[in-house]
């Protein structure tokens, strides 16, 4: 119940961050603690056959916590903000009728916060025509060649694409063509007010310490077979073009598989484009409010740092602190 309106709002808690910072573990802690579904807020890891190369959390590593929009697409099936946010509007009111708490935990900016803050979209469906023009304008000048036609009429949406996300700079490009209004005029036009009771941690850590990360779990990928986990998803005759296989990690070695790029020219450049994801994270969730950051750089500090986490949940929900420590 909010003061303001006298409106009852859901609970939903968010955990947010850059890969690799640490929020699977934190979020399975949490889970436990408040009686939580996650509901997993990364736009990849909801593809059956992708677990390597998403680092996508295993049975183990759940613990019996209920985690949902994992593993329930195939490849070929196409994933977007909007079916996140429908998939959401679902997933909240269903979790919180059984007496858990939902708890978004990922990476992928605009979904997340979409979701956070109801997020309405100008109407723009589709023109195949339009998107085939701009895929073969890609295809004969390059991807970098489209960012810089994105980053003239949208700079701000220009800034957060990466040039090798080709079906997210085409579907920005198209909005401004369907509407005449750039992706990220309508974000800025959105009104900011959540319909939830809404609490938002973030974590983040010193950058020098988040890329030695980065590059030790894809190194650890290397080793438990991502070539391999690429290689069955061609052979099942799964597209590079598709938005599964443009994801960091599918694409470089794709490149490799079929390209001939040497796989030690294709790591460097998976890790560099990790590095700068990692750095497009942050800067979108740095913009996003009242988030609760946590600098986890010095693990030492991290026992503090979570009793102070468990206070601000408990505190926000009205949940007496003694009773998530006992679970």
């Amino acid at each position: 119940m909010t003061a303001e309106t006298g409106v009852h709002k859901p609970n939903l808690l968010v955990l947010v961050g850059p890969t690799a910072v640490g929020k699977t573990k934190l979020s399975i802690e949490l889970a436990k603690s408040f009686s939580c579904e996650i509901i997993s807020g990364d736009s990849m890891q909801v593809y059956r056959g992708m677990d390597i190369g998403t680092a996508k959390i295993t049975k183990q590593e759940m613990q019996g916590v209920p985690h949902h929009l994992i593993d329930e697409l195939e490849p070929d099936d196409a994933f977007s903000v909007a079916r996140f946010q429908a998939a959401c509007a679902e997933l909240v009111p269903a979790i919180s009728s059984r007496g858990h708490l939902p708890f978004i935990v990922g990476g992928t900016g605009l979904y997340v916060e979409s979701v956070c803050y109801e997020y309405q979209f100008a109407e723009a469906s589709a023109d195949e025509e339009f998107r085939a023009e701009q895929q073969r304008f890609a295809d004969e000048h390059g991807p970098e060649a489209l960012h810089d036609r994105l980053a003239a009429i949208d700079p701000d949406s220009a800034g957060r694409l990466h040039p090798n996300d080709l079906r997210r700079i085409i579907r920005a490009l198209e909005i401004h063509h369907l509407t005449g209004q750039t992706l990220s005029s309508q974000l800025k036009g959105q009104n900011k007010v959540s319909p939830y009771n809404l609490c938002l941690i973030g974590l983040t850590m010193d950058r020098q310490l988040l890329y030695n990360r980065i590059e030790a779990r894809i190194d650890l990928m290397l080793e438990q077979g991502l070539v391999k986990e690429v290689e069955s998803l061609l052979d099942k005759g799964y597209s590079r073009s598709l938005v599964s296989l443009q994801g960091l990690g599918y694409k470089e070695i794709a490149e490799h598989l079929l390209d001939g790029l040497p796989l030690e020219e294709a790591v460097i450049k998976l890790k560099r484009d990790t590095r700068h994801f990692a750095k497009r994270q942050l800067s979108w969730f740095r913009h996003m409010k009242d988030i609760h950051w946590f600098d986890v750089t010095d693990g030492e500090k991290f026992p503090e740092q979570l009793a102070e986490i468990h206070a601000i949940i408990a505190g926000k929900f009205g949940i007496p602190l003694e009773y998530n420590y006992k679970h």
